[in-house]
């Protein structure tokens, strides 16, 4: 069987390359995958996997004729808050994939926000003629709930992400805390300098090395590249874009600072007291579940001082999640991986 595997693949974002990462992990052995990516070239060399360019529609058209399962892999695919457009494009191959009788599963998704009425229809069209659907938190639950669609909840699948190990970032000096920022309107250039003051206090106080981590180069490194420079005897600007490696990178760090939800979702993994920057009800569902401190990017202290008092705090007398609550939270997340073998092998 070969399966199209649909998704915000090859832009370079670490969220959703660790969710491709992830399902092509749990794909049963039988199924043969097709990435639609951005960058075909770069995903046929990182993951090994036969590609095709996502922006080729007639390639596109003769890839799905030519498959028998069609998989929308993961995250905040169909929803309408920052484009219009972005929702119409899944929801049309998804389309076209069950017009042509393909095995169809909307894998993982986070769904929503909703915000246009049209957006709400088509979505609802595409989810009820899925073959099975499997969504990552209760918000996302709620919609297909609401349509009257079967469903199964569980973790995001990069909980079950295997992680590699990354050596020269184990070397670096402890204790690590890392730091994984992106762009946003309301991460104003005030904001900014605010959190960036805040760091430069933490670190003076807690000595931690600060390992600052761009998820998406595109819109990461530049605030990145800024931290750093402002803290370059004491801070390390790792660029991976490996998801395996990404995760890794968290196996040493001993509290995360995070916007990005999934940068939360792998230090949480692995161990790390989490402290959230939330842009995103997403990220907010986040906080909310794990019982991780932090704050919406519109209600961040004026006062820099008060920032840094809160990080330290939580660095000093934190807790991370338990074993067991990550194993827990891990074999939770394999359901995801019981979708994929109960729809694509029966």
């Amino acid at each position: 069987m070969r399966a199209i595997l649909s998704g915000y693949y090859g832009f370079g974002n670490g969220g959703d390359e660790a969710l491709l990462a992830t399902l092509l992990q749990m794909l049963p052995e039988e199924v043969s995958p097709l990435v639609l990516s951005s960058n075909p070239k770069q995903t046929a060399r990182q993951y090994q996997v036969e590609t095709c360019d996502r922006n080729n529609s007639i390639k596109v058209f003769q890839a799905i004729q030519q498959s028998q399962a069609f998989i929308w892999g993961g995250g905040s695919l169909i929803q309408d808050a920052t484009s219009a457009l972005s929702p119409i494009y899944y929801i049309g191959l998804m389309g076209l994939a069950q017009g042509l009788g393909l095995k169809t599963i909307a894998w993982a998704q986070g769904i929503g926000p909703l915000k246009r009425k049209s957006t709400q229809i088509l979505a609802r069209r595409a989810f009820r003629n899925c073959s099975a659907v499997s969504v990552r938190d209760p918000a996302s639950a709620q919609y297909i709930k609401d349509w009257g669609i079967p469903y199964q909840i569980a973790p995001d699948p990069v909980w079950n992400l295997a992680a590699k190990p990354v050596g020269w970032v184990d070397k670096l000096p402890s204790p690590k805390v890392a730091l994984v920022l992106r762009s946003h309107p309301q991460l104003t250039p005030p904001r900014l300098q605010k959190l960036t003051t805040a760091l430069l206090k933490f670190q003076a106080q807690t000595q931690a090395h600060i390992l600052i981590v761009p998820f998406q180069a595109t819109q990461d490194l530049e605030i990145a590249q800024s931290i750093h420079d402002q803290i370059s005897n004491h801070s390390s600007l790792i660029r991976l874009t490996n998801p395996n490696d990404l995760k890794g990178v968290f196996q040493t760090v001993d509290m995360t600072i995070a916007m990005r939800l999934h940068g939360l979702i792998m230090a949480a993994a692995e161990g790390n007291r989490c402290f959230a920057l939330s842009y995103d009800p997403k990220v907010r569902q986040f906080m909310q579940a794990q019982h991780c401190p932090g704050w919406d990017l519109d209600q961040i202290p004026e006062d820099p001082e008060v920032i840094c008092q809160s990080w330290v705090e939580h660095f000093q007398k934190g807790a991370a999640l338990s074993r067991d609550e990550i194993a827990n939270r891990t074999q939770q997340a394999l359901s995801h991986q019981q979708v994929l073998q109960e729809t694509l092998l029966s």
